[in-house]
């Protein structure tokens, strides 16, 4: 799953608080990390995705996360959320 099913997806966040929170109540199924986002702002996110076992990957730069989530401005993270 690439950062481009985020276009798709029926539920997803984007931001660095909403992807910590989808993590931190484990909705989140997979997160997407801008390779150049601030780490002092991303690397809360991957710690807490490795210690709640989610997958996370690297999603291009903030620009294209953003585009690929649909917004005119870039993204430092995007999730997709779990279908209730």
């Amino acid at each position: 799953m690439g950062p481009e099913s985020l276009k798709e997806a029926r539920r997803k966040v984007i931001g660095s608080k909403q992807t910590y929170r989808a993590v931190e109540k484990e909705e989140a199924r997979v997160v997407f990390i801008a390779e150049d986002a601030e780490s002092k702002v991303v690397e809360p996110i991957i710690q807490l995705c490795r210690e709640k076992g989610i997958d996370w990957h690297y999603g291009g730069n903030m620009a294209e996360l953003g585009q690929k989530c649909g917004i005119k401005v870039g993204a430092a993270s995007a999730a997709i959320i779990d279908e209730q």
